[in-house]
């Protein structure tokens, strides 16, 4: 291969991974430990019966992320710009606190579990372990300075390279400890398990919290400035609707491995999952130092991967709401960031419940969701703003069933949690 061919090679390599930028920052938003830890909660006390719950929340965050990019294309607004000017300035203000509050709790409850499972992990190498704020600080200190450069294709290139090695070691994980491809099969056959008088589980909790870090308002919020700040348009649906469908494809291939991984596992064994760190306990006598090695690696990774956004959600939010310029070198942000990226910290510190803190934190975000529903509904069936790009009859009985369904997975997310925390 002569020069020129290569930096053909080159260009073309560079131009189809930056089509795909945007599809793989939203899957490492996506695809954190929380994630990892409602998935393989699922896998470990249901098994595979909860696969149809992927597939639901999968599809309805293609429709959805489709849906809130189709009016920034149309109308070149965010999604907060959008609810400050044609709903209510409260609206906007809502979700900016609303997801405020549910980031915070993922930034603890997500350097929780990082730190956790490296501390399990080293006692392997140290006689005792090393503790777990020692890791808590050097991956929030890595977070920040990879944020300290402050440019949005800067994190997207990083998350790139992430999300790879996240994604090799769970399908990785897949072939070596999937469980019978018949319990997989079944999985796809809507159900819930019957869970008998006594028993601690709560399966419309692991449900709830399932959906909520699948079908995640933040995300299409998000997305709507991703897709302004690409420049995209009408002319660019087609790419917007192929890196959507690589976004969300990846997130069922690697949400179901996560499940089938436990459910192959700590399930047929008939272990429960109180905390991510077991595991790394559980999992070696199970399915080998290899598996557990490569499940570590992934889980490290969804970890770090799913911080980024998650530290940049509330300065990106407040830039959408204002509609200022999002100079993420600017002090205030830094400062901002550095705040939030300390909130990291609380769980190894007061050695809290990072399963517990990621659980109530997810299905949270399944209450929510039913108002980011309603909220483009109604927008994208004004026809001042969408022109002749406004919702098909098709289109609004499928938005309809999405908020119908988010309607009942919020009730059981409430009730779930007020159960949790009463006991």
């Amino acid at each position: 291969m002569n020069n020129k061919t290569k930096s053909s090679f080159m260009q073309r390599a560079a131009k189809g991974l930056a089509l795909l930028l945007p599809g793989i920052f939203l899957l490492g938003f996506n695809i954190g430990t929380g994630s990892v830890t409602a998935m393989a909660k699922a896998g470990a006390e249901y098994g595979m019966s909860l696969l149809w719950t992927i597939v639901a929340s999968c599809l309805c965050t293609f429709f959805m992320i489709n849906l809130y990019s189709r009016y920034t294309l149309v109308t070149g607004e965010t999604a907060l710009e959008a609810f400050r000017k044609h709903i209510h300035p409260a609206v906007g203000i809502f979700f900016l606190t609303a997801l405020t509050f549910g980031v915070a709790g993922s930034v603890m409850g997500v350097m929780g579990i990082v730190a956790d499972i490296c501390y399990e992990w080293s006692k392997a190498l140290v006689e005792g372990g090393i503790s777990p704020i020692y890791f808590a600080i050097f991956f929030v200190s890595l977070v920040y300075f990879i944020f300290w450069n402050g440019k949005t294709q800067f994190f997207e290139r990083s998350l790139a390279v992430i999300v790879a090695v996240m994604s090799a070691c769970f399908l990785l994980n897949f072939f070596i400890m999937m469980p019978p491809p018949i319990d997989i099969l079944k999985g796809f056959v809507p159900s819930i398990p019957v869970v008998s008088d006594g028993e601690s589980k709560a399966p419309f909790l692991i449900i709830a919290s399932m959906i909520g870090t699948t079908v995640f308002s933040g995300l299409f919020i998000i997305r709507t400035t991703l897709v302004k700040e690409a420049g995209w348009t009408m002319a660019d649906y087609k790419t917007q609707r192929f890196d959507a469908c690589f976004s969300v494809s990846l997130m069922f291939i690697i949400s179901a491995s996560i499940m089938a991984a436990a459910a192959g596992t700590l399930y047929v064994e008939g272990i429960s999952l109180s905390k991510a760190s077991q595991m790394i306990v559980i999992l070696e006598p199970l399915a080998g130092a290899l598996a557990t090695a490569i499940f570590a690696f992934g889980l490290i990774a969804a970890g770090v991967s799913s911080q980024f956004p998650n530290i940049l959600m509330l300065p990106w939010l407040i830039c959408d709401y204002t509609g200022a310029k999002r100079d993420m070198t600017l002090p205030k942000y830094r400062i901002m960031v550095f705040i939030i990226s300390l909130l990291g910290l609380v769980v190894p510190i007061f050695e809290a419940r990072p399963v517990f803190v990621m659980i109530i934190s997810q299905a949270f975000n399944a209450i929510i969701l039913p108002i980011t529903v309603a909220c483009i509904f109604y927008l994208t069936n004004r026809s001042d703003l969408m022109k002749q790009h406004i919702n098909s009859k098709i289109g609004n009985v499928i938005l309809s069933g999405i908020f119908i369904f988010s309607l009942f997975t919020s009730f059981f997310a409430l009730k779930s949690v007020l159960q949790l925390i009463s006991v």
